[in-house]
């Protein structure tokens, strides 16, 4: 007895979550084909937010079926199961049931159904609707949606810098890449991925120009690209997951700001970047190029080669690379010359003719410098790095307002300097004692 109940009663379970079938013209719609079905689409839906539960949404369910027979291939006409996914319905404000929602020429601002509940009121509801989607594509005020991009661009903002990837574009893209991909799993309808979007742009924007694109910022629709969302367990929205690689992916688990999600891809960034290039100013081309690509050029005037041999000049060299390594997610451009080679640049530095060695922080866009006054010393130039990287510091701007001509030299070859060879002085007819005489 106790098993017949049972199965009476789970019988009785099914049908009641079971207002429509396969076999119905009304489409069946849930959180992971929304998208795809309503978002995506250019066509016009008429969508019903139900509860199984709910007698008038039983009353309903025949004449929302007769309806959508009758407007079939012309409107399409779903459904979603709001008690079981309480998520779509909370995306569309949802507070009782059955609620009637007209997705039209804008997806993104569904309209309220508020006719009557017969076939033939839902049915000429349908059409003007239609009429108006058609009028305005007519007007040229609305083309229509047929990217699946819209639910992501609604908000406004640039969202250039980042890569949408599908189950068709994540592995050729991703998996063996050098680069490294922090990727965002959303979902349409999750309120939380639509307060992190323009975060994620703005960052998407700042992390390509601060890496050089070595640190791509992506994201991925779960609802739709479920091959991604099952191989990767995703089960909240957002998820965003760091991909390296020869590396298991790893969850990113930091703020949600802009720059939360920056300064966690500069640390990414400065894990797998090369160590910065240290370029000697032998050329125009060399200066020009370092200080227009990057925010600041660090240039170090070293003393002459005859002051310190290749040993102390070597020594000098690594200070700057430790500090290079050390402040390399910042992207600065790391510079040196010989005291002397370039005495127009030390002049309009404020450097010049004594003080070596010494280094000035250039900022070219602006054309002004700041300039170390600490110790040419690991400690001393950390400090003054320091200062600006929190933009403190006095600077002042370069004289003239511009570089001035940069000088062509030959490269440092590595070596001691040598003295200049005199011309020899012939003393065969000077009497050195007569000489030591006059002195005296």
């Amino acid at each position: 007895l106790l098993f017949v109940v049972g199965t009476v009663s789970c019988t009785l379970f099914l049908a009641v979550n079971s207002l429509y079938s396969a076999s119905d013209d009304v489409i069946e719609l849930t959180p992971a084909n929304f998208n795809k079905e309503v978002i995506q689409s250019e066509s016009l839906w008429l969508v019903e937010f139900y509860a199984p539960w709910c007698g008038h949404c039983q009353r309903l369910t025949p004449e929302w079926k007769k309806a959508a027979t009758a407007l079939k291939g012309v409107v399409k006409v779903g459904a979603v199961d709001a008690d079981k996914h309480q998520s779509l319905g909370g995306q569309y404000g949802v507070r009782g049931f059955p609620t009637i929602k007209i997705f039209g020429a804008n997806k993104n601002k569904a309209e309220d159904y508020q006719g009557g509940r017969t076939s033939d009121a839902i049915v000429d509801a349908a059409l003007s609707a239609l009429r108006s989607l058609v009028k305005e594509r007519l007007s040229g005020r609305s083309g229509g949606y047929s990217s699946g991009r819209q639910g992501r661009e609604s908000g406004g903002g640039d969202k250039k810098d980042v890569i949408e990837l599908t189950d068709d574009s994540f592995d050729k893209n991703v998996i063996n890449s050098d680069d490294v991909w922090m990727v965002e799993f959303y979902a349409p309808w999750c309120g939380h991925c639509k307060n992190l979007e323009p975060e994620w742009a703005a960052a998407a924007t700042e992390v390509k120009e601060q890496t050089k694109g070595k640190v791509k910022l992506a994201a991925v629709d779960a609802t739709v690209n479920q091959v991604l969302a099952s191989r990767y367990g995703i089960r909240g929205f957002p998820t965003i997951k760091i991909f390296q690689k020869g590396e298991d992916p790893v969850d990113y688990d930091g703020g949600r700001t802009r720059s939360d999600i920056v300064a966690r891809a500069l640390d990414l960034f400065s894990d797998n970047a090369p160590p910065p290039e240290l370029l000697e100013i032998i050329s125009e081309d060399v200066l020009k190029s370092t200080c227009d690509a990057h925010q600041l050029c660090i240039i170090s005037v070293l003393p002459h080669i005859l002051d310190t041999g290749a040993s102390g000049r070597n020594s000098y060299l690594d200070v700057m690379l430790k500090m290079a390594e050390k402040y390399k997610k910042k992207m600065w451009g790391w510079l040196w010359t010989e005291a002397g080679a370039q005495s127009d640049l030390e002049s309009s530095l404020g450097i010049g003719g004594f003080g070596y060695p010494a280094m000035a922080a250039v900022n070219a866009r602006k054309m002004k410098f700041a300039l170390l006054k600490g110790s040419f010393s690991e400690q001393g130039i950390n400090e003054f790095l320091r200062e600006l990287s929190v933009g403190r510091g006095s600077t002042a701007p370069v004289g003239g307002g511009a570089f001035p001509k940069i000088h062509s030299v030959e490269p440092w070859d590595g070596k001691d300097g040598e003295l200049p060879v005199e011309d020899d002085i012939d003393l065969s007819d000077v009497d050195l004692d007569d000489l030591g005489k006059d002195e005296l």
